[in-house]
């Protein structure tokens, strides 16, 4: 009760914070300036580790840009793993990060190799499936098309291939069979390629391999923007879901020690100024812990 009593508190602080979709806001502008905290100054945020740990392992999807994903020198980088980091400085843990196969993610979860899901998880049809954080971003399912492929939208699609993520929430809207629409939209293709990763994808996509790519929005804008022009995204979306942090069902404290961090970068600024590293986000308007 304590523990729900301080995050509510937390949250409190927030001004104006909802839930993400909601028409309320923070009636004050986050600071421009704040930048995450660096490791000198989280030692003395944070002098003794929060739950007595060292580490805090996040799973990811390294090939899920802007999300997750390796750098020109090699590094994992991203949106994700930047909130992680900043959430890791404050509470003095050391953050691991560690690419996963997605189709993997709940038996790693299982098996304590790591301690969430944090890189564009999708809330939505997986509610009682893990213990959640607050959503932090509006997420949209887009097909993206060659620029001159003549397909203009969901109708031009049939006796089209259309390539998708395997185990993703793509394929999990044109699966859905409490949407007849999206039943008989997926029905219409000549053929669906269920792909590892998007880098694959996009690559089919540019070759001409498959006609359209059915992909979150973040994923979609980051890659149209790094080809400079050749695609764009359709008007019409596939589907609309939330992120949040998923954690072992049961993982409580974790979940709130976790969560009550990520909101107090919220609310001094920290989390905007991340976000505004990001292009790709102020081009969608994903974002909304604001």
């Amino acid at each position: 009760m304590k523990k729900v009593i301080a995050l509510l508190s937390v949250m409190a602080m927030v001004l104006g914070l909802t839930a993400c979709g909601s028409s309320q806001s923070a009636t004050t502008e986050p600071a421009a300036d704040v930048e995450p905290a660096t490791e000198a100054e989280a030692t003395d945020v944070a002098a003794e580790p929060a739950l007595g740990r060292t580490t805090f392992t996040v799973g990811f999807d390294a090939e899920f840009p802007p999300y997750g994903y390796m750098d020109d020198n090699g590094d994992y980088v991203g949106f994700d793993l930047d909130l992680a980091q900043e959430v890791c400085n404050r509470l003095g843990w050391e953050l691991v990060k560690k690419p996963i196969d997605w189709a993997s993610k709940d038996l790693e979860l299982s098996q304590g190799s790591i301690d969430c899901i944090w890189n564009g998880f999708t809330i939505n049809g997986r509610e009682d499936d893990y213990t959640w954080s607050v959503p932090y971003v509006n997420n949209r399912q887009v097909f993206v098309v060659a620029e001159d492929s003549g397909i203009a939208g969901r109708a031009d699609l049939a006796g089209k291939v259309v390539g998708v993520q395997a185990d993703s929430s793509a394929l999990a809207a044109l699966e859905d069979e409490e949407s007849q629409e999206n039943l008989d939209l997926a029905a219409s293709f000549t053929d669906l390629v269920q792909y590892a990763d998007y880098n694959t994808a996009f690559m089919d996509l540019e070759t001409g391999a498959i006609d359209a790519l059915a992909v979150d929005i973040g994923v979609a804008s980051y890659q149209v923007a790094s080809r400079n022009g050749g695609y764009v995204i359709l008007d019409e979306d596939l589907s609309s879901e939330q992120y949040a942090i998923g954690f072992l069902l049961g993982e409580d404290e974790l979940k709130d020690t976790v969560e009550a961090t990520l909101l107090e970068m919220v609310a001094d600024g920290t989390f905007a100024s991340i976000v505004a590293n990001y292009e790709e986000f102020n081009m969608a308007g994903l974002v909304c812990l604001e």
